[in-house]
């Protein structure tokens, strides 16, 4: 295993192969696909359990059609997780939750898809039965929106890490909101959803990232989390905890064998992936294993105090506060930056708009080469125009 966690040898496949950009370019229609069918079904009454399994099967069932021949790894990269209001994200809950969206909600849907370790995750906020969008809701989707168009353009090959942050917190300013402490983007491999590259949004005395400088045959997840609070998010109940990664650095001689066998569910089914209890105990009924749930959840406690897994905690804004999230997944191409995912978005009238030149500039820059190539074409053939009579 390498350094940064990577699972595989010493050649590691990037996008310099063909075959790699393809089975990105796959994972991201099909998490494409499955957030717009959740966006779909995201209506007044619907439970966020049902919203969270629908994700999750859609990507499961488009996986089971594709690479049919081939004996390779497939499926969620990042459970479904449907966030409500001051939740900050993470919130994918187990079967018998019975919370429900309702019309007004401000609803952040976060999930990801993978074809053999090459992963595409998005995420993306909607109102329910609302639109256009209007207020303070519309500033802070505005403001996440328009720092997710100045990221992609800021990660890109000869650029810094250090160069990211400063200018997304002037535009969640210019907006009135704050960027989400804690909020990570970060670079992506074969099977390695959180690599050792990562941009903070808002770094702060305590938190803080080396800087490094952006390379070709890179892909960044680029996460943006924005919201009309402080943007210090914090832990209500560790019990609403459900989303977990195997530590892959870490090992132990477990002493339950509830715990053992649920460390060896694990390790035969989200040997490198994050994963839900719901989906754990899924697993378990598959595999005949006669885990009941209190044994699952006792045995999860075991591999959690010893490291072995690592929780993604469900975190809170102050309540009455609006979170927006947008994520997307970029591939640092030779020719220009690639944005392989994306979300129908919903009409968004803010009143407030980012007026500093500098950032202008940077939001009028082309992300891919092709598009700047385009771009100058235009803008030749626009000069040589005749004049336009009067």
């Amino acid at each position: 295993m390498s350094d940064d966690g990577s699972v595989h040898g010493e050649v590691e496949p990037n996008l310099s192969s063909p075959e790699v950009v393809t089975k990105y370019k796959a994972a991201a229609d099909i998490c494409n696909r499955a957030l717009q069918a959740v966006i779909d079904a995201c209506k007044d009454g619907a439970k966020v359990v049902d919203l969270c399994r629908a994700g999750d099967n859609f990507i499961n069932k488009e996986c089971a059609n594709i690479y049919k021949g081939k004996q390779i790894e497939k499926g969620v990269a990042f459970p479904t997780c449907v966030s409500v209001n001051s939740v900050v994200g993470h919130y994918s809950p187990n079967s018998d939750d019975t919370t429900a969206v309702k019309n007004g909600d401000v609803v952040k849907i976060d999930m990801g898809c993978h074809i053999e370790g090459f992963i595409a995750t998005q995420a993306t906020t909607v109102v329910v039965g609302e639109e256009p969008i209007t207020g303070r809701t519309a500033d802070v989707i505005a403001a996440a929106r328009t720092a997710f168009d100045a990221a992609v353009r800021l990660i890109r090959p000869g650029k810094h890490i250090s160069d990211v942050s400063g200018p997304l917190q002037k535009i969640a300013e210019a907006y009135g909101c704050n960027m989400v402490e804690g909020v990570m983007s970060h670079e992506m491999k074969q099977f390695v959803i959180d690599g050792s590259k990562c941009i903070l949004n808002k770094p702060t005395p305590d938190q803080k990232v080396e800087d490094a400088e952006f390379e070709e045959n890179e892909v960044y997840a680029i996460d943006i989390v924005v919201s009309s609070g402080e943007g210090k998010p914090r832990v209500l109940d560790e019990k609403e905890t459900t989303v977990y990664k195997r530590a892959l650095e870490m090992a132990y001689q477990l002493k339950m064998q509830a715990s053992r066998t649920v460390f060896s569910l694990v390790n035969s089914k989200f040997a490198t992936m994050p994963f839900t209890l719901r989906a754990l105990m899924d697993e378990a009924a598959s595999q005949k294993t006669e885990l009941k749930v209190g044994q699952l959840k006792l045995g999860l406690v075991e591999c959690l105090n010893h490291g072995l897994l690592h929780p993604y905690p469900v975190l809170h804004e102050k309540p009455g506060e609006v979170v927006a999230q947008i994520k997307g997944t970029v591939l640092l191409m030779p020719n220009g930056s690639s944005i392989v995912t994306s979300a129908t978005r919903q009409t968004v009238t803010s009143e407030k708009k980012v007026e500093d030149k500098e950032i202008l500039d940077l939001l009028a820059t082309p992300v891919s080469a092709k598009s700047a190539k385009k771009k100058k074409n235009k803008d030749k053939a626009a000069a040589a125009a005749p004049p336009a009579a009067q």
